[in-house]
């Protein structure tokens, strides 16, 4: 059963039920840049159940006040907006910290003790969610020792609900993907575990749903008879950081197309769901998307892919070395720092449309969109008027950096000529409401413990993702793999990414 959070008449927020949440790898990176500020924004709002405990775990020896210190360093750093002394004090109170050793079967019968120690101190049943902030060689561990103690509980047979939140990456590949899930099905059930994608928890991409289907102008127009062509960019000005162990393993393709990319790919390519309420509707629906998408054979992914590693150049007026020159990676490494793909949804709404996706890292700017690239007007009443063609309409929805949409339409530029030029109709939400987004892990973490798993990646959605990349992966590395070419660090990438856009006829647009 799904609690929903709901406004009353008086306006009164109805709450998410008692939760206790444990964190699993505490002490990384993870909890003092994300998990913590979030929770504590939510706090800030009144969206925090009323009674609410918080037990961070790791190897590392900490006591509840140095644990406190550490994630109160991340919140004054990290936090979207300052946190009131009144807040963090009732916050913190009930935040504390317990080591455990994640292969350890007696540090869970810790663990145990000191969760139930704690929940005593309350009149009230608590559901138990489980955030599994570490690599995924321990999910399988952590979930089967969380059983033996009795941590998780039957999913059918539960007096309270148990959940486990695991993060990217869910797999290497197809069969790594299964084997992770298999691991993870020996002590729970599907409907307790919340793969997260933390694009899905942004305004933007959350409102594509409503977007298509609240507004009448739209749905009529979004099929293969008005769209010409779409564009999803997933574009960073950073590099790889001290990610590089992790990154030259894997590229940007299982970084980032693999989850986010296809995840936004699907939502805005979808069926209408039998309601937005019914979390498995919508990712039934979703999943189907991802099922269409057509397998590419050896030879389309010789034309219809091209990858590449950034070299020396300039971002934001900083020189900035080669991928290869990064710490941590291998001199011969061949490990993609920039995609370009060229998809085709092989069913009745979206056959014949291209739909081209790219990611890469050091590129001119940050910026994640979407374009949807409207057929143009016929220009038969403009001939011998119009200086050029006519443009496509485009409707732009911008992720990240600054969450909004915009509606290029063409209109006549003021004056005595006849003259068509492209304007924009915009609205971002800071200005349209007033108030920032919300970081993503607010809205997550708000549903994990009202038990919506809406916005979470089913595993067959996983599988379809992963074997949809499964071709590409196999000629990239086959004897017959086409080259990894170069782009300058500070360009929006190699020339081949152009060419692929060229040869259909259409060009990147670069905002």
């Amino acid at each position: 059963m799904v609690e929903s959070i709901t406004t009353q008449p008086e306006g009164r927020i109805v709450k998410p039920p008692a939760t206790l949440l444990v964190i699993f790898g505490a002490s990384g990176d993870l909890t003092s840049r994300k998990l913590i500020p979030a929770l504590c924004n939510l706090a800030e709002d009144q969206y925090l159940p009323e009674n609410f405990i918080v037990i961070g775990s790791s190897r590392s020896k900490l006591s509840d006040e140095e644990f406190r210190a550490k994630v109160y360093e991340g919140i004054q750093k990290y936090s979207r907006r300052p946190i009131s002394p009144a807040v963090w004090e009732r916050f913190s109170q009930n935040l504390h910290y317990q080591p455990c050793n994640g292969e350890v079967i007696g540090d869970f019968e810790l663990l145990k003790g000191r969760m139930e120690s704690l929940c005593r101190k309350f009149e009230a049943q608590f559901n138990y969610v489980y955030y599994l902030a570490m690599a995924p060689q321990f999910f399988g561990p952590i979930a089967q020792n969380l059983r033996e103690v009795g941590l998780i509980e039957q999913y059918d047979k539960a007096a309270r609900r148990t959940t486990v939140v695991v993060e990217k990456p869910f797999g290497h590949d197809t069969q790594s993907a299964r084997d992770l899930n298999e691991m993870l099905r020996k002590s729970l059930a599907e409907e307790q575990i919340y793969r997260i994608d933390h694009y899905l928890g942004k305004e933007t991409v959350q409102n594509i749903l409503v977007f298509r289907f609240a507004n009448g102008i739209f749905e009529p127009l979004w099929n293969r008879k008005y769209i010409d062509h779409i564009q999803i960019s997933v574009c960073e000005d950073i590099g790889i950081g001290n990610r590089a162990a992790y990154f030259d393993e894997n590229g940007i393709v299982r970084d980032i197309v693999q989850n986010h990319v296809l995840q936004m790919l699907s939502l805005l390519c979808i069926e209408p769901p039998i309601s937005l309420s019914d979390a498995n509707s919508i990712r039934d629906e979703k999943a189907k998307v991802l099922r269409s998408i057509k397998r590419m054979t050896a030879e389309e992914v010789k034309t219809n892919t091209v990858r590449a590693q950034y070299g020396r150049g300039a971002v934001g007026g900083q020189q900035v070395v080669s991928y290869l020159e990064e710490k941590g990676v291998k001199p011969s490494s061949t490990t993609d720092t920039y995609v370009a793909l060229k998809l085709e949804i092989d069913n009745w709404r979206w056959s014949g449309v291209p739909i081209y996706i790219r990611a890469g890292k050091r590129l001119q700017k940050r910026i994640t969109e979407i374009k949807v690239f409207f057929n143009k007007a016929p220009d038969s009443l403009f001939k011998g008027r119009q200086v050029g063609e006519l443009e496509h309409n485009v409707l732009s929805i911008q992720v990240q950096p600054k969450e909004g949409m915009s509606l290029r339409i063409s209109s006549k530029q003021p004056g005595p000529r006849f003259r068509v030029r492209p304007v924009e109709m915009d609205f971002t939400y800071d200005n349209s409401f007033g108030v920032a987004s919300p970081e993503a892990y607010e809205r997550l973490l708000l549903d994990v413990m009202k038990g919506d798993p809406t916005l979470f990646t089913r595993n067959d959605e996983i599988e379809e993702s992963w074997d949809l990349l499964a071709p590409i992966f196999e000629v990239w590395n086959g004897k017959e793999a086409p080259p990894v070419h170069t782009y300058e660090a500070g360009s929006w990438g190699p020339a081949a990414a152009d060419e692929l856009l060229r040869s259909g006829g259409h060009t990147w647009s670069n905002s």
